[in-house]
């Protein structure tokens, strides 16, 4: 509007002009419709330059920026209304702007995460590697040949190389679990007996600590479910030993299964330690550790609760944990009920 009245007004200057120098005179009949119809063709002309030339290449920039955000619901806010194309094109840079800055951050984090990941990886595998190396060299120095410590640095190297396959096993199946290559052996199977034969099996660990197992009810009747046998008895061993691990002495675990909808819930709950809130939120990481110095006392590889993690996923559940320092904690996973 603005480019039309400035071009309306410069071509009725000139239109006057040359209109004073042929009649001698200046006629204001003559510079009003000269006025009005410079103004009309400016803006149609300019108009039709804005919008073909100027709209189509802002349209095809706008496709182009569209083509790079991720697939979403439609926004229908604007569908009764025309929407104009620089509005537009701003709005959809300002999301793409948003976007980049997501996945800087999100690249940031992988990065700090890879790291952190890399140095637990070589902390964990250090240690019972010097272990080894130091009981290899004394018997090779002449321990070898003295029967009060040869039998037992063999065993001590032994029980190293034990916790060195133990975590590169447990790195191999988060790895599997990851990119799905490790498939579910899925069975129909009563998980109330699988619970009580686990109890059965810990139970001697359990009395060690002076913790004792309970089911919350007898379970008379089978609980059925559709998962694989193997790996969620992997789960409820972790589970069920840390809780141990981390329980008070005399204090108690109990495991209850309760019956929602399509699915199980089954729900382990210590009265021990606790965790505190600020541990929550990674508490299913890799080789996280809540306790860095008593965790790996009690012999753990920091990648039990990961696997449990990605096992319960993997058969499409949730797991979620629910704590309080001091007074215990509540871990609980779905399954789908079989018929």
């Amino acid at each position: 509007m603005i480019l039309s009245a400035v071009s309306a007004v410069m071509q009725t200057i000139i239109v006057s002009y040359i209109s004073y120098k042929i009649n001698h005179h200046f006629d204001l009949a003559i510079c009003l419709l000269s006025f009005f119809i410079s103004f009309i063709v400016s803006f149609f002309v300019i108009y039709f330059l804005y919008n073909n030339i100027i709209f189509g290449k802002i349209d095809k920039l706008y496709l182009l920026v569209k083509a790079q955000q991720p697939k979403e619901i439609p926004n229908t806010e604007f569908q009764l209304d025309e929407v104009d194309s620089i509005d537009r094109l701003e709005d959809e840079i300002k999301k793409l702007a948003q976007e980049r800055h997501k996945e800087a951050e999100q690249n940031r984090n992988l990065d700090s995460y890879r790291k952190e990941f890399l140095g637990n990886v070589s902390h964990e595998l250090k240690t019972p590697i010097f272990n080894i190396q130091g009981y290899v060299s004394t018997l090779i120095d002449g321990g070898i040949n003295d029967p009060s410590i040869n039998i037992e640095y063999l065993k001590r190297a032994d029980k190293s190389v034990d916790r060195m396959i133990q975590i590169i096993d447990d790195l191999e199946t988060i790895s599997q679990l990851e990119v799905g290559t490790l498939e579910l052996e899925l069975e129909s199977y009563d998980i109330a007996q699988q619970v009580k034969d686990i109890i059965e099996a810990l139970e001697f660990q359990a009395s060690k600590q002076h913790i004792k197992l309970q089911l919350a009810k007898k379970y008379d009747k089978p609980i059925l479910v559709r998962a694989d046998k193997f790996r969620i008895r992997q789960v409820l061993v972790n589970l069920i030993t840390n809780s141990i691990k981390y329980g008070k002495e005399n204090g108690k675990t109990t495991i209850s299964l309760n019956l929602f909808d399509e699915q199980v819930i089954v729900e382990i709950k210590d009265n021990g330690i606790g965790i505190a809130e600020k541990h929550l939120p990674r508490l299913f990481e890799r080789f996280y550790r809540v306790d860095k110095g008593r965790s790996r006392e009690q012999g753990g590889t920091g990648l039990g609760l990961a696997i449990v993690k990605h096992i319960i996923e993997a058969h499409g559940e949730t797991i979620d944990v629910m704590s309080t320092l001091n007074e215990g904690t509540t871990i609980s996973f779905t399954l789908k009920r079989s018929n």
